[in-house]
């Protein structure tokens, strides 16, 4: 294990300090909707994962689209047995390697440079933070039949269906995130492949401005944690 794995309970706020080390996409890309998850989503989603559900400690992790590695290295922070990142991007895999590095988890995670199709065998868990759709309709649900095929339990982001002004005061007053209902059409989208919704949770993401598209310097918008597990 990396030297900072551990059974101890992780605050999150050590976790956050932690993500903050892994650095982000030198030169993300709009159509793959490369997105840099911040520190404190993160830190709520694997939180989450570990401490409540009880998938990340001495567990096999998968990251589909892992992008610069915060998910998967924070799972190995978190005490995973053993964890991949898959990425179809060289730039991000050449990044999350040296993120490896840096925080000390070379020999826990493996990085794999290939679409998420190619991906085959059997994990604990699966983490991802998959591209919305919003330059590729759709581009979702490849990730979602993919993590129900390889995972027992899968944690999946997606936007929320709808802005919500409401809602994003109430999850700034809370504890960063509030359980939800499901969309209806992706309830059905994972039932029909093979899974089980068990919790939904909003939670406030933020953005810097990122491509020359974004007519703000900052972005703040819900998305959803979707907890599925196998049948």
């Amino acid at each position: 294990m990396g030297k900072f794995a551990q059974r101890r309970i992780v605050r999150k706020l050590d976790l956050e300090l932690f993500l903050s080390k892994v650095n982000p996409q030198p030169s993300p890309k709009a159509q793959l909707e490369q997105y840099t998850l911040s520190e404190q989503t993160a830190a709520n989603i694997l939180h989450l994962a570990a401490y409540t559900n009880g998938d990340i400690i001495g567990r096999s992790v998968l990251d589909l689209g892992c992008g610069t590695g915060r998910l998967a290295l924070g799972a190995a922070y978190l005490g995973a047995k053993e964890v991949v990142g898959v990425d179809v991007d060289k730039l991000a895999v050449k990044t999350a390697y040296a993120n490896g590095k840096q925080t000390g988890f070379s020999a826990v995670v493996q990085w794999v440079l290939g679409d998420i199709g190619a991906m085959n065998g059997c994990f604990d868990t699966v983490l991802q933070n998959p591209p919305f759709g919003v330059q590729r309709r759709g581009a979702d649900r490849a990730f979602v039949m993919k993590a129900i095929e390889v995972g027992e339990a899968v944690y999946s982001l997606h936007n929320h269906p709808k802005f919500d002004p409401r809602l994003i005061k109430q999850l700034k007053a809370s504890n960063g995130f509030l359980q939800v209902q499901p969309e209806p059409f992706l309830e059905s989208f994972v039932e029909k492949h093979g899974g089980t919704i068990k919790a939904v949770y909003a939670m406030l993401m933020v953005i810097p401005r990122m491509f020359a598209f974004h007519s703000q310097q900052r972005h703040e918008f819900v998305v959803d944690l979707y907890v599925i597990k196998k049948h």
